[in-house]
């Protein structure tokens, strides 16, 4: 069974989320959202809005989802205060979350997440999973009964990455995205999402996808964003981290596993990379 490089990659994103608003909100209002938390999301469940951000300006009305990439600042404002069709009186009913990520490991993810992207209602109920996920957050969340929380925190880490998974191959120019599109790359990066831990030359890669060393090295840096090398080291660092947070393995275990025969070395690595040595990243990733 061939290696998902995506599914792989969306792995290390440890994605951690929830909802954090959803109420009914009277006309002249506005909320502003700066971003730092991570990716976030908002469905206009009821009423209308509009959505201002860096020089975007789009109508929201009901229904209508935006998911807007982390870091990026936005605003949401009453629009009328007119009633609606339903006899509402100018008011919105928002359903809003946010999405957190792993960024110590630098999963090369963060290069594919659209600024922004706006579901439409008429699309959206072309789309019953996403429709249904939205739908039962909304109830969740407004019943506040025993084991809300944890419902909602899950079904928010699965809205994010859906919606990642959506627009993937929608960015034609991430890095990631052209390299998966390449039947030399694509296949080499499975070779190495596969065997991490092999003791990988350029050679061996080139001889293994059919190029030459040079017209491969090339070909994956032109494509990659990086050399194979880095990369590499990229990947192993990511899956220790993963193996550090979700295991109880000895250091010398971990580092063998991703391609290291000490210890010592992969510690050298691993702080050179994170900042923090894997025993302190152990214990900050279990806080």
């Amino acid at each position: 069974m061939t290696t998902d490089v995506l599914s792989d990659v969306l792995r290390t994103l440890r994605a951690t989320g929830t909802v954090y608003f959803c109420d009914q909100l009277d006309p002249p209002w506005e909320k502003r959202y700066s971003g730092d938390d991570g990716a976030s999301f908002h469905q206009i469940r009821r009423g209308s809005c509009r959505l201002e951000s860096d020089g975007l300006v789009e109508h929201l009305g009901p229904g209508d989802l935006v998911f807007m990439a982390p870091g990026r600042a936005h605003l949401l404002r009453s629009e009328s205060t007119t009633s609606d069709a339903s006899g509402h009186a100018g008011d919105t009913l928002l359903l809003c979350g946010y999405c957190t990520f792993d960024n110590m490991l630098g999963t090369p993810l963060s290069e594919l997440f659209p600024e922004v992207i706006v579901i439409r209602d008429q699309h959206l109920q072309s789309l019953g999973w996403l429709k249904a996920i939205l739908d039962q957050l909304s109830r969740e969340y407004l019943s506040m009964r025993p084991g809300t929380e944890i419902v909602v925190n899950r079904m928010t880490e699965v809205l994010i990455v859906e919606l990642i998974r959506m627009n993937f191959g929608q960015q034609g120019d991430a890095p990631l995205i052209k390299a998966l599109a390449d039947k030399y790359i694509s296949k080499a990066l499975q070779r190495l999402h596969q065997h991490p831990e092999k003791s990988w030359s350029l050679e061996l890669l080139a001889a293994d996808v059919g190029l030459s060393r040079a017209a491969f090295a090339k070909r994956f840096k032109t494509l990659v964003g990086q050399p194979m090398f880095d990369y590499l080291t990229q990947l192993r660092m990511q899956q220790a981290g993963q193996l550090l947070a979700e295991t109880d393995l000895p250091l010398y275990e971990v580092a063998n596993r991703v391609g290291y025969e000490s210890d010592l070395a992969f510690t050298r690595t691993f702080k050179k990379r994170l900042g923090v040595t894997p025993t302190l990243y152990r214990k900050q990733i279990s806080k």
